[in-house]
Protein backbone atom coordinates (compact mmCIF):
# COMPACT_ATOMS: atom_id res chain seq x y z
CA UNK A 1 0.00 0.00 0.00
CA UNK A 2 2.82 2.35 0.88
CA UNK A 3 4.49 1.95 -2.49
CA UNK A 4 1.17 2.63 -4.26
CA UNK A 5 0.63 5.82 -2.18
CA UNK A 6 4.19 6.89 -2.87
CA UNK A 7 3.64 6.23 -6.58
CA UNK A 8 0.44 8.32 -6.72
CA UNK A 9 1.94 11.18 -4.69
CA UNK A 10 5.15 11.22 -6.74
CA UNK A 11 3.30 11.36 -10.04
CA UNK A 12 1.08 14.16 -8.75
CA UNK A 13 4.02 16.42 -7.68
CA UNK A 14 5.85 15.67 -10.96
CA UNK A 15 2.72 16.44 -12.97
CA UNK A 16 2.32 19.75 -11.08
CA UNK A 17 6.03 20.45 -10.64
CA UNK A 18 5.79 24.23 -11.11
CA UNK A 19 3.20 24.55 -8.35
CA UNK A 20 5.23 22.21 -6.13
CA UNK A 21 8.49 24.09 -6.70
CA UNK A 22 6.90 27.46 -6.00
CA UNK A 23 5.42 26.24 -2.74
CA UNK A 24 8.67 24.53 -1.72
CA UNK A 25 10.71 27.63 -2.60
CA UNK A 26 8.45 29.84 -0.48
CA UNK A 27 8.81 27.50 2.48
CA UNK A 28 12.56 27.19 1.97
CA UNK A 29 13.05 30.93 1.82
CA UNK A 30 11.14 31.46 5.06
CA UNK A 31 13.18 28.76 6.79
CA UNK A 32 16.50 29.97 5.36
CA UNK A 33 16.20 33.60 6.46
CA UNK A 34 16.74 33.05 10.21
CA UNK A 35 19.59 30.64 9.54
CA UNK A 36 21.24 33.08 7.12
CA UNK A 37 21.00 35.96 9.61
CA UNK A 38 22.66 33.84 12.26
CA UNK A 39 25.42 32.80 9.87
CA UNK A 40 26.13 36.41 8.84
CA UNK A 41 26.19 37.67 12.44
CA UNK A 42 28.59 34.89 13.46
CA UNK A 43 30.83 35.63 10.46
CA UNK A 44 30.89 39.34 11.32
CA UNK A 45 31.75 38.53 14.92
CA UNK A 46 34.59 36.24 13.87
CA UNK A 47 36.00 38.74 11.36
CA UNK A 48 35.88 41.73 13.69
CA UNK A 49 36.83 40.18 17.02
CA UNK A 50 40.35 39.13 16.01
CA UNK A 51 41.29 42.61 14.76
CA UNK A 52 39.80 44.28 17.83
CA UNK A 53 41.59 41.85 20.15
CA UNK A 54 44.93 42.51 18.43
CA UNK A 55 44.67 46.27 19.08
CA UNK A 56 45.01 46.94 22.82
CA UNK A 57 44.14 50.65 22.85
CA UNK A 58 43.24 53.47 20.46
CA UNK A 59 43.43 57.21 21.09
CA UNK A 60 41.22 59.53 19.08
CA UNK A 61 39.37 62.79 19.28
CA UNK A 62 36.57 62.82 21.82
CA UNK A 63 33.27 61.73 20.30
CA UNK A 64 31.63 58.44 19.35
CA UNK A 65 33.75 55.49 20.52
CA UNK A 66 32.20 53.29 17.82
CA UNK A 67 33.11 55.79 15.10
CA UNK A 68 36.66 55.84 16.44
CA UNK A 69 36.77 52.03 16.38
CA UNK A 70 35.58 51.89 12.76
CA UNK A 71 37.99 54.62 11.70
CA UNK A 72 41.11 53.24 13.37
CA UNK A 73 40.61 49.54 12.66
CA UNK A 74 38.53 49.45 9.47
CA UNK A 75 39.48 52.78 7.84
CA UNK A 76 35.89 53.99 7.68
CA UNK A 77 35.42 57.71 7.15
CA UNK A 78 33.37 58.77 10.16
CA UNK A 79 32.38 62.30 11.24
CA UNK A 80 35.03 62.51 13.92
CA UNK A 81 37.13 65.54 14.91
CA UNK A 82 40.83 65.17 14.20
CA UNK A 83 43.71 64.68 16.59
CA UNK A 84 46.94 66.55 16.07
CA UNK A 85 50.54 65.45 15.91
CA UNK A 86 51.02 67.19 19.26
CA UNK A 87 48.96 64.43 20.94
CA UNK A 88 51.15 61.81 19.26
CA UNK A 89 54.27 63.50 20.60
CA UNK A 90 52.79 63.64 24.11
CA UNK A 91 51.97 59.92 24.05
CA UNK A 92 55.44 59.03 22.83
CA UNK A 93 57.04 61.28 25.41
CA UNK A 94 55.27 59.31 28.17
CA UNK A 95 57.14 56.16 26.98
CA UNK A 96 54.30 53.84 28.01
CA UNK A 97 54.16 51.91 24.76
CA UNK A 98 54.37 52.04 20.99
CA UNK A 99 52.22 54.75 19.41
CA UNK A 100 51.32 54.33 15.73
CA UNK A 101 49.45 57.17 13.98
CA UNK A 102 46.90 56.62 11.21
CA UNK A 103 45.24 59.19 8.98
CA UNK A 104 42.35 57.85 6.87
CA UNK A 105 40.60 60.87 5.43
CA UNK A 106 41.27 60.28 1.72
CA UNK A 107 40.42 57.63 -0.89
CA UNK A 108 41.58 56.43 -4.28
CA UNK A 109 39.38 54.25 -6.51
CA UNK A 110 36.91 54.22 -3.58
CA UNK A 111 39.51 52.46 -1.40
CA UNK A 112 40.94 54.13 1.72
CA UNK A 113 44.34 55.81 1.70
CA UNK A 114 45.94 55.16 5.09
CA UNK A 115 48.71 57.52 6.11
CA UNK A 116 50.89 55.90 8.75
CA UNK A 117 54.45 55.03 9.70
CA UNK A 118 56.52 51.89 9.23
CA UNK A 119 55.69 50.62 12.75
CA UNK A 120 52.19 49.88 11.50
CA UNK A 121 53.38 47.06 9.25
CA UNK A 122 55.25 45.20 11.99
CA UNK A 123 52.31 45.79 14.37
CA UNK A 124 49.86 44.18 11.89
CA UNK A 125 52.45 41.61 10.73
CA UNK A 126 52.23 42.85 7.15
CA UNK A 127 55.00 42.16 4.67
CA UNK A 128 55.69 43.31 1.15
CA UNK A 129 55.24 40.46 -1.33
CA UNK A 130 56.17 42.39 -4.49
CA UNK A 131 58.36 45.48 -4.83
CA UNK A 132 59.41 47.44 -1.76
CA UNK A 133 58.05 49.65 0.99
CA UNK A 134 57.40 53.35 0.31
CA UNK A 135 60.55 55.38 0.78
CA UNK A 136 59.75 58.98 -0.11
CA UNK A 137 56.97 61.51 -0.50
CA UNK A 138 54.33 60.37 -3.04
CA UNK A 139 55.05 56.61 -2.73
CA UNK A 140 52.47 54.04 -1.65
CA UNK A 141 51.99 50.31 -1.19
CA UNK A 142 48.65 48.57 -1.77
CA UNK A 143 46.85 45.61 -0.24
CA UNK A 144 46.77 42.25 -2.03
CA UNK A 145 43.04 42.12 -2.76
CA UNK A 146 42.96 45.69 -4.02
CA UNK A 147 45.90 45.06 -6.36
CA UNK A 148 44.21 41.94 -7.71
CA UNK A 149 40.80 43.55 -8.24
CA UNK A 150 42.12 46.72 -9.86
CA UNK A 151 45.03 45.16 -11.73
CA UNK A 152 47.57 47.36 -9.94
CA UNK A 153 51.22 46.52 -10.46
CA UNK A 154 54.47 47.71 -8.93
CA UNK A 155 55.64 50.81 -10.79
CA UNK A 156 52.08 51.87 -11.62
CA UNK A 157 50.29 54.94 -10.34
CA UNK A 158 47.16 55.77 -8.35
CA UNK A 159 45.32 59.09 -8.17
CA UNK A 160 43.83 60.25 -4.91
CA UNK A 161 40.13 61.06 -5.21
CA UNK A 162 39.07 64.67 -5.25
CA UNK A 163 36.86 65.42 -2.24
CA UNK A 164 34.56 67.78 -4.11
CA UNK A 165 34.25 67.13 -7.84
CA UNK A 166 32.89 70.57 -8.72
CA UNK A 167 35.35 72.50 -6.55
CA UNK A 168 37.64 73.79 -9.32
CA UNK A 169 39.66 75.81 -6.81
CA UNK A 170 40.15 72.79 -4.54
CA UNK A 171 43.07 70.44 -4.14
CA UNK A 172 44.22 68.55 -7.22
CA UNK A 173 44.40 64.73 -7.01
CA UNK A 174 47.89 63.48 -6.21
CA UNK A 175 49.46 60.95 -8.57
CA UNK A 176 51.07 58.39 -6.26
CA UNK A 177 53.72 55.88 -7.28
CA UNK A 178 53.04 52.24 -6.33
CA UNK A 179 56.27 50.80 -4.93
CA UNK A 180 54.98 47.55 -3.48
CA UNK A 181 52.09 45.12 -3.01
CA UNK A 182 51.47 43.59 0.41
CA UNK A 183 50.91 39.89 1.07
CA UNK A 184 47.29 38.99 1.81
CA UNK A 185 46.41 38.53 5.48
CA UNK A 186 42.59 38.38 5.36
CA UNK A 187 41.96 41.75 7.04
CA UNK A 188 40.84 45.24 5.88
CA UNK A 189 44.53 45.91 5.17
CA UNK A 190 44.11 43.82 2.00
CA UNK A 191 41.89 46.52 0.49
CA UNK A 192 43.76 49.65 1.56
CA UNK A 193 46.44 51.93 0.16
CA UNK A 194 49.25 52.73 2.59
CA UNK A 195 51.49 55.71 2.40
CA UNK A 196 53.58 57.94 4.61
CA UNK A 197 51.79 60.49 6.80
CA UNK A 198 53.44 63.33 4.90
CA UNK A 199 51.95 62.09 1.64
CA UNK A 200 48.42 62.26 3.10
CA UNK A 201 49.15 65.79 4.30
CA UNK A 202 50.35 66.56 0.78
CA UNK A 203 47.00 65.29 -0.58
CA UNK A 204 45.24 67.57 1.91
CA UNK A 205 47.16 70.58 0.62
CA UNK A 206 49.25 71.18 3.73
CA UNK A 207 52.35 70.79 1.57
CA UNK A 208 53.03 71.49 -2.07
CA UNK A 209 55.69 71.72 -4.71
CA UNK A 210 55.93 74.26 -7.53
CA UNK A 211 58.23 75.93 -10.01
CA UNK A 212 60.98 78.16 -8.63
CA UNK A 213 59.91 81.76 -8.09
CA UNK A 214 62.85 83.21 -9.97
CA UNK A 215 61.09 85.78 -12.11
CA UNK A 216 59.41 88.93 -10.87
CA UNK A 217 56.35 88.13 -12.98
CA UNK A 218 55.71 84.96 -10.95
CA UNK A 219 55.81 86.72 -7.55
CA UNK A 220 52.56 88.07 -6.14
CA UNK A 221 53.73 89.46 -2.78
CA UNK A 222 56.60 89.31 -0.30
CA UNK A 223 55.60 89.41 3.38
CA UNK A 224 57.81 88.83 6.41
CA UNK A 225 60.36 86.94 4.36
CA UNK A 226 57.69 84.75 2.70
CA UNK A 227 57.36 84.88 -1.06
CA UNK A 228 53.86 84.30 -2.47
CA UNK A 229 53.57 83.25 -6.12
CA UNK A 230 50.72 84.17 -8.40
CA UNK A 231 48.39 81.90 -10.38
CA UNK A 232 50.90 81.49 -13.22
CA UNK A 233 53.18 79.36 -11.00
CA UNK A 234 52.84 75.68 -11.93
CA UNK A 235 51.93 73.38 -9.03
CA UNK A 236 53.07 69.75 -9.13
CA UNK A 237 50.51 66.95 -8.69
CA UNK A 238 53.16 64.24 -8.77
CA UNK A 239 56.35 63.82 -6.80
CA UNK A 240 59.36 62.88 -8.94
CA UNK A 241 63.07 62.66 -8.28
CA UNK A 242 63.45 65.89 -10.23
CA UNK A 243 60.91 68.01 -8.33
CA UNK A 244 61.15 66.31 -4.90
CA UNK A 245 63.26 69.18 -3.53
CA UNK A 246 60.59 71.74 -4.32
CA UNK A 247 58.00 70.21 -1.95
CA UNK A 248 57.71 71.89 1.40
CA UNK A 249 55.30 72.10 4.34
CA UNK A 250 53.71 75.20 5.78
CA UNK A 251 52.71 75.97 9.34
CA UNK A 252 53.31 74.15 12.60
CA UNK A 253 53.82 70.41 12.00
CA UNK A 254 52.55 69.59 15.51
CA UNK A 255 49.15 70.98 14.48
CA UNK A 256 48.83 68.61 11.49
CA UNK A 257 45.83 66.23 11.64
CA UNK A 258 45.62 62.54 12.54
CA UNK A 259 42.58 60.24 12.61
CA UNK A 260 43.72 58.03 15.48
CA UNK A 261 46.72 56.63 17.32
CA UNK A 262 47.06 52.87 17.83
CA UNK A 263 48.66 52.05 21.16
CA UNK A 264 50.59 48.93 22.10
CA UNK A 265 51.34 49.41 25.82
CA UNK A 266 54.53 47.98 27.26
CA UNK A 267 52.63 46.15 30.02
CA UNK A 268 49.37 46.11 32.00
CA UNK A 269 50.54 48.96 34.24
CA UNK A 270 51.29 51.17 31.24
CA UNK A 271 47.87 50.33 29.79
CA UNK A 272 46.16 51.37 33.03
CA UNK A 273 48.18 54.59 33.23
CA UNK A 274 47.26 55.53 29.67
CA UNK A 275 43.58 54.75 30.29
CA UNK A 276 43.59 56.94 33.38
CA UNK A 277 45.33 59.79 31.61
CA UNK A 278 42.46 60.26 29.12
CA UNK A 279 39.54 59.72 31.50
CA UNK A 280 38.76 63.40 31.99
CA UNK A 281 35.86 64.45 29.79
CA UNK A 282 37.24 67.96 29.28
CA UNK A 283 40.26 66.62 27.38
CA UNK A 284 40.05 66.82 23.57
CA UNK A 285 41.23 63.20 23.20
CA UNK A 286 39.81 59.91 24.45
CA UNK A 287 41.17 56.39 24.72
CA UNK A 288 39.20 53.21 24.02
CA UNK A 289 39.80 49.48 24.26
CA UNK A 290 38.61 48.17 20.86
CA UNK A 291 37.65 44.79 22.32
CA UNK A 292 35.30 46.46 24.84
CA UNK A 293 33.70 48.57 22.11
CA UNK A 294 33.41 45.48 19.93
CA UNK A 295 31.58 43.59 22.70
CA UNK A 296 29.19 46.52 23.06
CA UNK A 297 28.58 46.53 19.31
CA UNK A 298 27.98 42.77 19.23
CA UNK A 299 25.55 42.97 22.17
CA UNK A 300 23.55 45.49 20.16
CA UNK A 301 23.71 43.25 17.10
CA UNK A 302 22.56 40.25 19.13
CA UNK A 303 19.58 42.24 20.40
CA UNK A 304 18.72 43.21 16.82
CA UNK A 305 19.24 39.61 15.74
CA UNK A 306 16.86 38.37 18.47
CA UNK A 307 14.24 40.89 17.39
CA UNK A 308 14.70 39.87 13.76
CA UNK A 309 14.37 36.18 14.66
CA UNK A 310 11.11 36.84 16.52
CA UNK A 311 9.72 38.70 13.52
CA UNK A 312 10.89 35.97 11.15
CA UNK A 313 9.38 33.28 13.38
CA UNK A 314 6.02 35.01 13.14
CA UNK A 315 6.54 35.27 9.39
CA UNK A 316 7.38 31.56 9.22
CA UNK A 317 4.25 30.72 11.19
CA UNK A 318 2.18 32.79 8.78
CA UNK A 319 3.86 31.10 5.80
CA UNK A 320 3.19 27.64 7.22
CA UNK A 321 -0.46 28.61 7.77
CA UNK A 322 -0.71 29.76 4.16
CA UNK A 323 0.92 26.52 3.00
CA UNK A 324 -1.58 24.49 5.04
CA UNK A 325 -4.41 26.49 3.48
CA UNK A 326 -2.98 25.86 0.00
CA UNK A 327 -2.88 22.11 0.65
CA UNK A 328 -6.44 22.17 2.05
CA UNK A 329 -7.78 24.04 -0.97
CA UNK A 330 -5.87 21.78 -3.35
CA UNK A 331 -7.29 18.67 -1.76
CA UNK A 332 -10.79 20.21 -1.88
CA UNK A 333 -10.42 20.97 -5.59
CA UNK A 334 -9.36 17.36 -6.13
CA UNK A 335 -12.49 15.94 -4.51
CA UNK A 336 -13.63 14.27 -7.74
CA UNK A 337 -10.21 12.65 -8.15
CA UNK A 338 -10.30 11.21 -4.64
CA UNK A 339 -13.93 10.10 -5.16
CA UNK A 340 -12.88 8.21 -8.28
CA UNK A 341 -10.04 6.53 -6.37
CA UNK A 342 -12.52 5.64 -3.65
CA UNK A 343 -14.84 4.09 -6.26
CA UNK A 344 -11.91 2.04 -7.54
CA UNK A 345 -11.58 0.50 -4.09
CA UNK A 346 -8.74 2.52 -2.58
CA UNK A 347 -9.29 2.81 1.15
CA UNK A 348 -9.65 6.13 2.99
CA UNK A 349 -6.46 5.32 4.92
CA UNK A 350 -4.53 4.92 1.65
CA UNK A 351 -5.92 8.23 0.36
CA UNK A 352 -4.88 9.99 3.59
CA UNK A 353 -1.42 8.45 3.31
CA UNK A 354 -1.19 9.69 -0.29
CA UNK A 355 -2.01 13.24 0.81
CA UNK A 356 0.55 13.08 3.62
CA UNK A 357 3.18 11.83 1.17
CA UNK A 358 2.53 14.78 -1.14
CA UNK A 359 2.92 17.14 1.83
CA UNK A 360 6.14 15.33 2.78
CA UNK A 361 7.54 15.76 -0.74
CA UNK A 362 6.91 19.51 -0.67
CA UNK A 363 8.33 19.83 2.85
CA UNK A 364 11.45 17.89 1.88
CA UNK A 365 11.99 20.12 -1.16
CA UNK A 366 11.50 23.21 1.02
CA UNK A 367 14.10 21.97 3.53
CA UNK A 368 16.51 21.19 0.69
CA UNK A 369 16.02 24.67 -0.73
CA UNK A 370 16.61 26.22 2.73
CA UNK A 371 19.75 24.12 3.23
CA UNK A 372 21.10 25.13 -0.18
CA UNK A 373 20.45 28.81 0.39
CA UNK A 374 22.04 28.69 3.85
CA UNK A 375 25.07 26.89 2.41
CA UNK A 376 25.48 29.63 -0.20
CA UNK A 377 25.30 32.30 2.51
CA UNK A 378 27.74 30.33 4.67
CA UNK A 379 30.31 29.97 1.87
CA UNK A 380 30.10 33.69 1.00
CA UNK A 381 29.71 35.06 4.53
CA UNK A 382 33.26 36.42 4.75
CA UNK A 383 32.91 38.15 1.38
CA UNK A 384 29.59 39.65 2.48
CA UNK A 385 31.02 40.89 5.75
CA UNK A 386 33.94 42.42 3.89
CA UNK A 387 31.56 44.27 1.58
CA UNK A 388 29.52 45.48 4.55
CA UNK A 389 32.66 46.81 6.22
CA UNK A 390 33.51 48.71 3.06
CA UNK A 391 30.15 50.54 3.03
Amino acid sequence: MISACFHLAWHYVVRHRLQTLLLAAALGLVLALPLSIRVIVRAAESAMRERAASTPQVIGARGSALDLLLTALYFKRQPLPMLTVKTLEEVRAAKLGTAIPVYTRFHALEYPIVGTQLDYFSFRELRVEQGRMFARLGDCVVGADLAKKQGIEVGGHLYSSQEQVFDLAGIYPLKMRVTGILAANGTPDDEAIFTDLKTTWLIEGLAHGHDDLVSKEAILTKENGNVVGNASVRMFNQVTEKNLGSFHFHGDLTAYPLSAILIQPTDAKAEALLAGRYLKSDLPAQIIRPLDEFETLMNTLFQIETLALVVLSLLALAALSVAALVFALTFRLRTREFTTLDDLGISRRALALTKLTEVAFVTFLGLAFAAGLTAVVWSNAELGVGLLLRL
